[in-house]
């Protein structure tokens, strides 16, 4: 089962060119709060299982973490899962040069 994967220079294109991206932040609170992609939802990883239900199927949907490592092991249990669409971004945040904004709770 190979992990799809995408930059996040890719992404910043993507996004920069209008295109409807699901992205998934799955960093733990006190790492989303120094700043996260404006676009981006907030699920810890921890809760993925709970939130099987958000994730449609059609969809396809970026998974970002600090550095790509819990981003991949969210890719792999997603496709466990039957939800094949997902794609890691490598480097994660450390490698993110777009926009960010402070996520307020």
């Amino acid at each position: 089962m190979e992990i799809k994967t995408i930059t996040p220079d890719e992404v910043k294109s993507k996004l920069e060119n209008d295109e409807t991206l699901y992205l998934v932040d799955v960093r733990e609170d006190e790492e989303v709060a120094e700043g996260k992609i404006p676009e981006a939802v907030h699920i810890r990883m921890g809760e993925i299982p709970n939130y099987l239900d958000f994730f449609d199927k059609e969809n396809e949907y970026i998974i970002i973490c600090k550095a790509g490592g819990r981003s991949y092991k969210v890719c792999k249990y997603l496709m466990a899962n039957g939800y094949n669409n997902v794609v890691n971004m490598t480097g994660g945040m450390l490698a993110w040069t777009g926009e960010t904004k402070p996520k307020h709770r």
